[in-house]
């Protein structure tokens, strides 16, 4: 079954758009000559194919969205499954929470002029809008004060008619008009609406005392949501959620082979390293495969003395872990299996025979590699790249040795200066190449304490 699973076929074409993270992705590979072809898992690792991965995490995060006994995702099903008013009401806390978050960027630490300026700076001011912006930012102010502010901000001094005024004072009156309604008249989102006017009579709050301040209007504004027959919207933002849940099982399996951080970014992108590694976690995951899917604890210090020949001489000595198994033997002999793959015919090639023994016998090696163009991109209109900013650009080479040692290698350039950097994951399999007659003494140690099964080579 497990060859199966590794003969299982993905297609590599890039035109399929991905609803995953909250919105619609497109995924490239990193050889275009891929982007026409069918292949399976095992090829698609040998050869670093992005797409096979991208379509394989889909169908992970599935299966814990919808296969799973009593999964969530049935109450997709069901428009009257009273769990969707729950997922709904968790999606608008957390969307309106994001869009908080970034108005208090561009309005805390303004005084209260200033941020109606720059509030106004992108309205095209009507005599409605205008009165649906200040019945929200200053909701007790006068009439008086509202007329003002009205005639002030019409383009070519227009001078409503005073009655007129007074009409839209009450109609848009917070009691009479909900925020969603004031920000769509107004044409801003009703939670930046609210914000000016929160920061108006609480100008040193802190983001905390925001989001708690905030928790009713995040609901209300997406009051639209609730109706059932808006279901399409709604099953749109469940699936988010759903998706989310998804990543936490994934995640829990994850940090049993010792992926590092407390959460995974929930997209596709993730089978990409999008939620990142460390060095030393892509060794410990190699070593629970060359170990038949034990996690065995790692140690760096064996021991340390203290004021030797002293009164006060102190001996600390390492007390081995408990080993725990968290793959089955069968699952970790596959996926080595298929590493080797990637040395004898993939990516990693230049590697195949590095390490010989003294009587000519190559040592195999089996290992993973990865390349990492990290960039912000900008697009226009139409899909138009307008801007791309590099942020680093990294190389990686995950290995095992004779199915004894293991070990990664990085290479890594921080910061804008990664743009004059085009090195590929071939960088880090070259260096072991190099580093293979430092290695030897290792290799032909035998039983020896560096030989022993499970010893790290860093």
């Amino acid at each position: 079954m497990l060859e199966a699973a590794l003969e299982r076929r993905y297609s590599a074409s890039t035109g399929e758009g991905f609803f995953t993270g909250g919105g619609l992705h497109h995924f490239d590979n990193f050889n275009r000559e891929d982007d026409g072809k069918v292949m399976s898992v095992r090829d698609g690792l040998r050869n670093s194919v992005n797409l096979v991965f991208i379509r394989l995490m889909r169908d992970i995060v599935h299966h814990y969205m919808f296969l799973t006994p009593g999964s969530s995702a049935k109450l997709l099903q069901d428009a009257s499954d009273p769990r969707r008013a729950a997922y709904l009401a968790r999606f608008a806390d957390r969307e309106g929470q994001v869009f908080i978050r970034r108005f208090l960027v561009k309005y805390q630490g303004k005084t209260a002029q200033e941020a109606q300026e720059l509030l106004l700076d992108n309205v095209r001011p009507t005599t409605s809008r205008l009165a649906a912006i200040f019945r929200t930012i200053a909701p007790d102010a006068p009439l008086e004060q509202f007329t003002a502010f009205v005639k002030d901000n019409l383009a070519g001094g227009v001078d409503p008619a005073e009655p007129k005024l007074a009409k839209l004072y009450a109609q848009y009156a917070p009691e009479k008009m909900s925020l969603a309604d004031r920000g769509y008249l107004a044409g801003v989102h009703p939670l930046e609406l609210w914000l000016v006017g929160y920061l108006r009579n609480h100008p040193g709050a802190s983001q905390t005392q925001v989001m708690q301040a905030s928790s009713d209007q995040r609901q209300a504004v997406y009051s639209w949501l609730f109706s059932t027959h808006r279901k399409h919207a709604q099953d749109q933002r469940i699936l988010g959620l759903l998706e989310g849940e998804g990543f936490l099982e994934i995640h829990r399996q994850w940090a049993s082979m010792g992926y590092p951080f407390d959460a995974l970014v929930p997209s596709y992108a993730t089978a990409l390293g999008a939620s990142a590694d460390r060095p030393a976690a892509l060794a410990e995951l190699m070593g629970v495969l060359v170990n038949d899917g034990v996690r065995k604890p790692a140690m760096r210090i064996q021991s340390l003395h203290f004021a030797a020949a002293t009164p006060y001489e102190t001996l600390l000595q390492y007390q081995p872990g408990k080993a725990e198994r968290v793959l089955a033997p069968e699952v970790a002999q596959a996926v080595r299996g298929a590493l080797r793959l990637v040395v004898e015919e993939g990516t990693a090639r230049r590697v195949k025979q590095a390490f010989v023994r003294p009587d000519g016998r190559i040592i195999p090696v089996g290992g993973k590699t990865g390349t990492g163009d990290q960039r912000f991109d900008t697009y226009g209109a139409g899909g138009r790249l307008i801007k791309s900013r590099v942020v680093n650009r990294s190389a990686t080479f995950v290995f095992n040795i004779d199915e004894r040692f293991f070990g990664t290698i990085i290479a890594y350039v921080p910061g804008a200066q990664a743009a004059a950097y085009d090195f590929t994951s071939g960088l880090p399999v070259q260096l072991l190449k190099v580093l293979a007659p430092k290695l030897m003494p290792l290799m032909n140690a035998g039983a020896s304490d560096a030989a022993r099964p499970g010893a790290c080579v860093n």
